[in-house]
């Protein structure tokens, strides 16, 4: 998978040849020797051969040169096919000027391995047409009444008595007005932002499981973005644009500030918790495996960085919001110092490269500059991610922590930025235009900010996209993002309800829990299984969309049953207020 062979057939006398290839993904690195070639036969005129295996994902720039005086001979940028058989024929084209001709040939076609992704939106998509043709049937009253006699021959029954005024259950709920307006109340959640993080976590469950072994559906080697380089930064914002509307809530309805915090420290110890023990990569080496635990991890960011936001957001309430502002600054600040201002041992100042055969193997320990260091000083190599992105491409050794210390500083700043949309929306409260065109300007202004840092450039900017980083132009395009994506999202749930929010809605409304339980089932049936060709993106494709796509439905079909309990239990909690409240009375009196 993801692999072609190349067979190199060498026409010149002695010396031999040397293959050399480097990806177009790995940005100012060193060839990485293929193979040697042997010279050709001339008393038998037999060619020298060799074959190798090259990577498909990327082009590639292959580099023949020979083997005494490093001479090079020729140099071909090609970007092979899956499964695809080549020959390199490498023969002199003038004895007397010495021109050598490489002329690389298809012996057997490639396979189009993007097949299998058309072939599954398809698939979604005509499952989703049935769905809304079905509804759009189901609006016919003939139609409806036919399927809900053939269904429940009950139902005709009900559906007689409902027409003919008979009393029900919701009938008696609705004529109260105080559990008319306890019904209201409840239905105050914003389905946009509960969809909108049900996206980001479908998304991060599909690369976790694989992504169907695709490249763009795993996180990018170093700088630049992928797929799955999206949902954390979402998941983030969102998170900073839920704590406005809980906290804003909750003091509404006269809990202390004293008793928020409470939560909000539980609520930050608890995931912190998980994520240490529970959703930890050390299962192999047993639960109380401490000398190689790893600290940081994606829970652990999400708690410590919704400690601070929802904390401080509780200590602002009532001052200007000049003072969160002043902290945001100072925070980016002290980034931009540890970045570009520690000194790192063996390594430049202000260096924020991926080590290993990168910036020509200059700095093969070097990874990550200042955050690297800082983790490895403070945490210490064993209790760090082992195995980076950037170790595959870039070939780097060091142990890196995408989740580090250092990078959680830029997090907080992208939770800040969601509680930034938060405040809109509860501000603007009932005025979507006002909401929408403040979602437009803060979506430019990070875009702008982003277009200056990185000089739209992958690789030339001041400060790059990086996700392993989370440098401060990866917080900026990413909350660019996040501002317009919820916007469409509000537009067409929230304001014109042309769209339900499905199949994301429920997922988002149980995120935590479909996080933790898909990495802890990860390698159980249904969500895995035997394959017949585990060299197949089709194989691996279908299973990571059968893993996603059940969680799916299993926290939606969880959300249904809560909120088919929820009338039941209304009248009864009501019934015991009532109750109460009238004994309070009469003991008053």
């Amino acid at each position: 998978m993801d692999q072609a062979l190349l067979l190199i057939r060498n026409e010149l006398p002695a010396p031999g040849l040397n293959l050399a290839a480097r990806s177009g993904s790995c940005h100012q690195c060193l060839y990485q020797l293929l193979a040697f070639v042997p010279p050709s036969n001339e008393s038998l005129r037999k060619p020298g051969t060799a074959s190798v295996m090259v990577d498909t994902q990327h082009p590639l720039t292959l580099l023949l040169n020979s083997s005494v005086g490093d001479r090079d001979l020729c140099k071909i940028q090609y970007h092979f096919g899956e499964f695809g058989n080549y020959s390199l024929v490498v023969k002199t084209l003038s004895t007397s000027t010495q021109t050598v001709s490489c002329d690389l040939i298809i012996n057997e076609g490639p396979v189009n391995s993007y097949l299998p992704i058309l072939f599954a939106f398809l698939v979604y998509m005509g499952i989703l047409a049935i769905l809304i043709a079905g509804r759009l049937l189901m609006k016919i009253d003939p139609v409806r009444n036919w399927v809900y006699k053939k269904l429940n021959p009950r139902a005709t029954d009900r559906m007689i008595n409902s027409e003919l005024g008979s009393p029900n259950t919701t009938d008696s709920i609705n004529c109260d007005p105080t559990l008319q307006s306890w019904s209201t109340g409840s239905r105050q959640r914003l389905h946009s932002l509960d969809t909108f993080r049900g996206l980001s976590l479908v998304i991060m469950v599909f690369v976790n499981y694989g992504g169907g072994k695709y490249w763009f559906f795993k996180h990018e080697s170093w700088n630049g973005l992928t797929v799955a380089d999206l949902v954390f930064p979402w998941f983030v914002f969102i998170m900073g644009t839920s704590i406005a509307l809980a906290l804003g809530s909750m003091l509404r309805w006269g809990s202390s500030k004293w008793k928020v915090l409470r939560k909000i420290l539980w609520r930050s110890f608890v995931l912190i918790l998980l994520g240490i023990i529970v959703v930890n990569p050390n299962y192999c080496l047993g639960p109380l495996s401490w000398d190689n635990l790893r600290i940081p991890g994606v829970l652990q960011r999400l708690g410590f960085t919704y400690l601070v936001v929802a904390a401080l957001e509780l200590l602002f309430t009532r001052a200007d919001s000049g003072t969160w502002w002043i902290f945001i600054l100072v925070l980016e600040t002290i980034w931009l110092c540890l970045t570009f201002l520690l000194p790192v041992p063996d390594c430049p100042r202000g260096y924020l490269g991926p080590g290993g055969i990168g910036d020509f193997g200059k700095y093969p320990n070097c990874t990550g500059g200042a955050a690297g260091y800082i983790d490895r000083l403070l945490l210490g190599e064993k209790h760090m991610y082992q195995h980076p992105s950037s170790g595959v491409t870039y070939q780097s050794t060091m142990p890196y922590d995408p989740e580090g210390i250092l990078g959680t500083i830029n997090s907080i700043v992208m939770a800040f930025l969601g509680l930034q949309a938060g405040k809109i929306t509860l501000f603007y409260k009932d005025q979507p235009k006002q909401i929408m065109s403040r979602f437009i300007i803060w979506s430019v202004v990070m875009g702008i900010i982003s277009a200056i840092l990185t000089k739209c450039s992958k690789e030339e900017g001041f400060i790059p996209i990086n996700k392993n980083l989370w440098s401060i132009s990866y917080v900026t395009t990413m909350s660019c993002f996040a501002f317009i994506l919820l916007l469409l999202i509000y537009y067409l749930v929230d304001v014109k309800k042309w769209w339900s929010g499905a199949p994301f809605l429920y997922p988002g409304m149980n995120s935590i829990l479909v996080y933790i339980g898909h990495q802890v089932f990860a390698n159980y049936f249904p969500f895995k299984w035997k394959m017949q060709d585990s060299q197949s993106h089709a194989e691996h494709l279908t299973q990571n969309l059968t893993a996603t796509t059940l969680w799916r439905e299993t926290w939606r079909s969880m959300a249904r049953r809560k909120s088919s309990f929820t009338p039941l239990v209304i009248p009864r909690v009501m019934k015991a207020v009532q109750t109460e409240a009238a004994s309070e009375a009469r003991a008053t009196t």
